[in-house]
């Protein structure tokens, strides 16, 4: 019921009196006042509502002392009705619940029963599994005691000399050289066996050792297993408390390097960057680096792979470069990729990029890589001489190289006579290379450094040059005369065709091997 209905509709009857109209004006103010603290609405009567017109209702009982005796009589009639709607509606909710659960009762029979019908199914299976287990395990039983038998009978006819020998035929057991050989056997087969026990078999002795042991090995994993986990907590709560720095030189110089691990890494790479402090991923790896003196053995591959990234991500080149050349580290190809690639991006610092990466791939043995860096530096000499002292390069190792560092110096190099020894590449084929790989620039500069050499030079380099064929020769006076070269193309060809039993280039000679004439 509403406030203004309230007012609409007078609880109490009109009042002439101004002392009845001061009750009835509290009485509504009373009625108004805890309506609004309980907030009742119009939606259906609550509880409290009956609570305030109960206190109304003694109130007025108490106020009219004429008409108590009556008023007592109808309120208790009020209140037993109203507690007789509260207990039905308590039974209604009761009942309703009971009913639904009985509704429920046939389904929840349906799956007990199907319920039933799979765990007999189940059982049956079972049954059948332990009962052919049981005839196998009775099977065996019967074997292992077949065998116990043959094997008594065996032992027992053995040992009566009067029998014939287990293994021979009455005519051999009276035959020396026969008995010789067959004593010399059973002797084979009895150091065998013997053998076999050392081997094979131990002794209770040994096995209570073995278990002695044991216990002390158990022993030491429970005070390693203690240990870490006393360690993880100390070293968890400093990272709790944002002493990263402690934290890392803690991990760092943990015993037998419990903590000096990727998990502990992954710990310093969740926290981020701090603003105005150093990357605590960067603390970790300079705690690490900085103490692998201290161990026998040096940081493992991953760890060294993730601090050099870590330092260089950071622009630490400094840094990197004092682990690379001071610190025990574990190096790898991918160690020295990431320092070769950081070079690239970074030319100011290239050259010492090229000469760390240099070392990692020296530690590594990977030759190829060394000698690109060697190149890259400008070390051509030093890469020459890397060549002679690893010999296992190919002509394709050299392509390669030449493609990834295009230096005249070093083709020359490569391309030319030393000491008497062969050069390591022929030159025809390196300026066709050039050619076909658009590095125009590079074989026309070598073209005319042969150029300025004269007919003797072309003529010399024509006949060492193995490796050409007639074709290949052709297409390089092509090439000549194409970028302006029209001398040395005529010096090429010429060379060719004053060689004794050397005919006129044609292009039908595609397989014919230039220096055929010279073995002629």
């Amino acid at each position: 019921m509403s406030i203004q209905e309230i007012h609409k509709h007078a609880v109490l009857p009109p009042i002439i009196s101004r002392c009845d109209k001061e009750f009835l004006e509290r009485t509504q103010r009373y009625i108004i006042t805890e309506i609004e603290r309980v907030g009742c609405n119009e939606e259906g009567p609550a509880d409290e509502y009956y609570i305030i017109y109960q206190n109304v209702f003694n109130k007025v009982i108490d106020y009219v002392t004429a008409y108590k005796s009556i008023l007592t009589s109808i309120k208790k009639e009020y209140d037993a009705f109203i507690e007789t709607l509260k207990k039905d509606r308590r039974t209604t909710f009761f009942l309703r619940g009971k009913l639904k659960v009985w509704a429920a009762e046939p389904t929840v029979l349906v799956y007990h029963q199907r319920r039933a019908i799979q765990l007999e199914a189940k059982m049956r299976i079972i049954e059948n599994n332990s009962l052919k287990i049981q005839l196998q395990i009775d099977q065996m039983k019967q074997l292992r005691a077949e065998y116990d038998t043959k094997e008594a009978k065996y032992y027992t006819l053995s040992k009566d000399p009067s029998k014939p020998i287990p293994g021979m035929t009455l005519q051999d057991s009276v035959n020396l050289n026969a008995l010789r050989k067959f004593r010399k056997h059973l002797e084979d087969k009895y150091r065998e066996m013997k053998q076999a026990m050392l081997v094979k078999y131990v002794p209770i002795q040994r096995m209570a050792d073995f278990d002695e042991e044991m216990i002390v090995l158990l022993k030491r994993r429970d005070i390693a297993e203690n240990l870490n986990e006393k360690l993880q907590f100390r070293f968890n709560e400093l990272m709790s408390l944002g002493e990263y720095e402690k934290a890392a030189y803690f991990a760092a110089s943990s015993p037998r390097r419990i903590l000096r691990n990727m998990g502990s890494m992954d710990k310093f790479k969740a926290i981020g960057k701090i603003r105005g402090k150093t990357l605590p991923l960067l603390l970790f790896f300079e705690a690490i680096f900085s103490t692998s003196h201290a161990f026998k053995t040096p940081v493992d591959a991953d760890l060294t792979l993730e601090g050099i990234k870590c330092g260089l991500s950071e622009k630490r080149l400094d840094l990197v470069i004092n682990w690379v050349t001071q610190e025990k580290l574990t190096f790898s190809e991918k160690a020295g990729d990431v320092i070769y690639d950081y070079g690239e991006q970074d030319t100011f610092n290239k050259a010492k990029c090229l000469a760390l990466a240099q070392i990692i791939y020296s530690e590594c043995g990977l030759h190829k890589k060394v000698l690109l860096c060697l190149c890259k530096q400008g070390q051509i000499h030093g890469a020459i001489e890397y060549l002679q002292q690893f010999k296992d390069f190919t002509p394709d190792d050299l392509m390669k190289l030449i493609t990834l560092c295009p230096q005249t110096e070093l083709i020359q190099c490569l391309t030319e006579e030393k000491n008497g020894r062969p050069p390591f590449l022929s030159f025809g084929l390196a300026i066709l290379h050039l050619f076909s790989v658009n590095m125009e620039k590079v074989g026309i500069k070598l073209l005319q450094e042969i150029n300025k050499g004269g007919t003797d030079a072309v003529e010399h380099l024509v006949i060492n040059d193995s490796y050409c064929s007639l074709e290949m020769w052709q297409q390089l006076a092509n090439i000549c005369l194409q970028n302006g070269f029209d001398k040395l193309s005529n010096d090429i060809i010429s060379i060719l065709r004053s060689q004794a039993g050397v005919a006129e280039i044609s292009e039908e000679e595609d397989t014919v091997n230039l220096m055929e004439h010279v073995f002629w």
